[in-house]
C-alpha cells in the first residue's frame, strides 16, 4: 500500500527541535498533522505549549496556517509505569551505569514512532518528521540515524505502506537549528520557538533567557543556551 507523499506527520512534543521540524514540514508539504504524547514527563508544560505555537503559526504564518490540519495528543503514560528515570520521576539527573544520563526513557521514540505511523497510515500520511539528533545531543541511542533508519523498515513492514521518517536536524548542531529556523521563518520564527516552546528537563517557566524559558542548568538547557551563543557568535563574526 502507497501513502501519499505530498501529507506528513510530525512528532511535535512543544519542544524547539520539533517546533523547527514543524516549520521545515510546512515548507515542503501540502497537508500537515501533528502529534504529540503524554507519557508523564516531569516537563508537561511542554504540552501545554504546543496549541498556543500552532495557533501563533497560524496567525503569523496563514501560508503555512492553511496546510495544517489536524492536532492529536496520544496517552503514552505506560514509559511512566515501566520504571523511573529523570524524565518521569522527581529524581536527581546524574549518569547511569552504562554511562547515559537517567533522563534516557527506554523505548521512548520507538514507541512513539510506532504510534505515529499507526495513526500515519488511517490519516493517509507517508512522511513521519521528528525532530532527532545524534549532532548535539545526550547521547540517547533512539535519537541516533541507524536507529531511526531501522524503525522506518520496521513500520514499512509491519504495516504494509511506504512509510519514510524525516529527521531534518540528525546532522546539525543547536547553532545550526537556530540558523535553518532562521532560514525557514524569520525572525518572526526565532522569536516564536524561543517564547512559546519548552525544553527544559525541569519544566521551569518562571525565567525568560535570550535562547527561551528554562533553569538554565538543566542538560536541555545547557544544549539550547549553547547553541544559542554560538549561533549569535557566529552571526557576530559574519562579513
Amino acid at each position: 500500500m502507497t501513502q501519499p507523499l505530498s501529507s506528513a506527520l510530525v512528532l511535535f512534543s512543544g519542544g524547539q527541535d520539533s517546533a523547527t521540524c514543524l516549520a521545515w514540514a510546512l515548507t515542503r508539504f501540502d497537508r500537515v498533522e501533528t502529534i504529540g504524547f503524554d507519557y508523564g514527563q516531569r516537563h508537561a508544560v511542554e504540552l501545554a505549549c504546543r496549541p498556543k505555537f500552532l495557533n501563533a503559526i497560524r496567525q503569523n504564518f496563514p501560508a503555512w496556517g492553511e496546510k495544517l490540519d489536524g492536532d492529536h495528543i496520544i496517552d503514552a503514560s505506560v514509559l511512566k509505569v515501566l520504571g523511573a528515570t529523570a524524565m518521569t520521576h522527581e529524581v536527581e539527573i546524574t549518569l547511569t551505569a552504562a554511562g547515559l544520563p537517567n533522563t534516557f526513557v527506554p523505548g521512548r521514540n520507538l514507541l512513539f514512532f510506532t504510534l505515529a505511523g499507526a495513526l500515519a497510515v488511517r490519516r493517509g500520511h507517508g512522511v513521519l518528521v521528528g525532530g532527532m539528533c545524534e549532532t548535539d545531543y545526550s547521547g540517547y541511542p533512539d535519537c541516533r540515524a541507524a536507529t531511526l533508519k531501522a524503525q522506518e523498515e520496521t513500520l514499512r513492514l509491519g504495516l504494509d505502506a511506504d512509510i519514510r521518517i524525516e529527521t531534518p536536524l540528525m546532522y546539525l548542531d543547536k547553532a545550526a537549528t537556530w540558523q535553518l529556523a532562521q532560514d525557514l521563518g524569520g525572525d518572526a520564527l526565532v522569536d516564536l520557538i524561543a517564547e512559546e516552546t519548552h525544553t527544559c528537563y525541569l519544566g521551569e517557566r518562571g525565567m525568560r533567557h535570550a535562547w527561551g524559558y528554562g533553569c538554565g542548568t538543566c542538560p536541555a538547557c545547557e544544549l539550547r543556551a549553547n547553541g544559542w551563543q554560538r549561533w549569535q557568535a557566529g552571526k557576530a563574526g559574519a562579513p
